[in-house]
């Protein structure tokens, strides 16, 4: 390979050296198609809507259902593109091998580093959300909250977010035990919150009032355009689908499928929560509530019992995000190490419980630091827009594929080709626009330090320019 040619490895590579229509490297198949779609729910449904609904609320007002949709819409067809290479390319590498197999090893790295700030940070920014409603649910239990200097950050007036440090141990310790256990836990909690979701709707469209949805789009479509980047974080995590490819039964099949069914039930479930929620109590009451949820069922049914109950789903919610978020950062890096870009520590499985052991320690350790420390607002605008970088990515790759490999089998194929990944590259360009020009520089510096750490060390331990 001359030294100026993109390093880039083909589909077939990537099947072949994971093992993925097989066993892949040490890991086994445990995860039917139910267990797979309650795993993207687990990764997606959490701070986001139990916390985040707030934010996104200042931004738009009443127009969030818009902003709910218009980020769905983003989300639909990047799902398109990420459904079409998962059933391609089955491997746990997701979004980062994609790139690898379409755009070569340096756009690669950089997709992985974006992966980190997605799964890695946005587990410490949900960390932080779990805190919050944990002393929701002990206020409303036993009318007991946990200290400020033991359950927020310094940034907060706090000394150490302790809770939001044990949640992070606690899915490291259920996640090296084995995907089998970590799937039946992923899907009871998913299954858990969806039903809670349902009834706090029921809950809230009890106390429906028309006045308070008007004005409708006070904010105008800057407003709607904010609140959709800001509601978009309550998105993500459905492509950590794709991470289980080498875990999943039957990949081809099953992933396309469970990205889908995924994200059309989250966005039903996001619009009718945040519709009942702003109906309930208006827009203002909701914009100042960072647990509304909870605060919604407290005034409609005068007692804290309901509220203790939507805080008590929030903390199973929010705990199965941690868990799923995790074990997708864990398999990015894994893919990444069998690639000699990171150290291979990250890629060494556990005969006896098939996880990788020390891949996943070193995440939890490395990401309960700024759980402990950083506030949640600091990193939000941050890891949606390194996401939606990833996105645009994503699209991309599926057009190059088309063209460079078109006899690669695909068992689920984007509709409206190319129409359909161009408009998911428009849509995440229109989001990263919204999240405005502080977000664009820390990113900008943020991919700055990727190119630095790939030019320092993955380069020159690539197994692809060592072969």
């Amino acid at each position: 390979m001359p030294p100026s040619a993109p390093r880039i490895k083909t589909p077939q590579q990537l099947i072949a050296e994971s093992g993925a229509d097989l066993e892949g490297h040490g890991l086994k198949r445990t995860m039917g198609l139910f267990q797979l779609v309650c795993f993207g729910v687990g990764a997606i449904v959490g701070t986001g809507i139990f916390v985040g609904l707030s934010d996104s609320v200042a931004e738009a007002g009443p127009a969030v259902v818009v902003s709910f949709v218009l980020a769905a819409i983003t989300c639909v067809f990047t799902a398109f593109s990420f459904a079409e290479l998962g059933s391609a390319i089955p491997v746990s590498g997701s979004s980062y091998s994609f790139a690898y197999a379409s755009l070569g090893e340096r756009a690669a790295f950089l997709v992985g580093w974006c992966l980190l700030l997605e799964y890695g940070v946005s587990v410490s920014a949900v960390a932080v959300g779990w805190s919050q409603y944990l002393n929701e649910l002990l206020d409303g239990l036993i009318g007991l909250r946990l200290p400020a200097a033991l359950s927020a950050g310094p940034a907060e007036g706090g000394v150490v977010n302790l809770p939001a440090v044990i949640v992070i141990l606690l899915a490291a310790t259920l996640l090296v035990r084995g995907v089998r256990e970590s799937a039946r836990a992923t899907a009871a909690m998913a299954v858990l919150k969806i039903g809670i979701l349902v009834v706090f709707c029921a809950v809230g469209f009890s106390a429906f009032q028309d006045g308070h949805l008007s004005p409708f789009t006070g904010s105008g479509a800057a407003g709607i355009t904010a609140g959709a980047s800001v509601a978009f974080f309550s998105y993500i995590g459905f492509d950590a689908i794709t991470t289980a490819g080498e875990e999943v039964k039957n990949p081809r099949r099953n992933v396309p499928i469970a990205i889908l069914v995924c994200i059309g039930i989250v966005t039903l479930l996001y619009c009718a929560v945040a519709l009942s929620a702003i109906g309930a109590i208006g827009a203002d009451a909701v914009a100042n509530s960072p647990a509304a949820l909870s605060v919604v069922v407290d005034e409609v049914t005068g007692s804290s019992v309901g509220g203790g109950i939507v805080a008590f789903g929030a903390v199973v919610a929010i705990a199965s995000v941690v868990l799923a978020v995790m074990y997708g950062q864990t398999r990015i890096l894994m893919s990444m190490s069998r690639d000699g870009l990171v150290p291979r520590v990250f890629e060494r499985v556990s005969p006896k419980t098939s996880t990788p052991v020390a891949n996943t320690w070193i995440v939890a350790a490395v990401f309960a630091v700024p759980a402990a420390f950083a506030p949640l607002d600091v990193v939000v605008d941050l890891t949606t827009i390194g996401t939606l970088a990833v996105m645009a990515v994503v699209n991309l790759a599926v057009m190059v594929l088309r063209r460079r490999a078109p006899e690669l089998p695909r068992s689920f194929r984007v509709p409206l080709f190319p129409l359909s990944p161009v408009l998911g590259i428009g849509f995440c360009l229109y989001l990263i626009w919204g999240t405005g020009w502080a977000t664009w520089l820390q990113f900008a510096v943020f991919l700055l330090a990727g190119g630095l750490l790939y030019a320092a060390y993955g380069r020159r331990n690539s197994r692809l320019a060592a072969r």
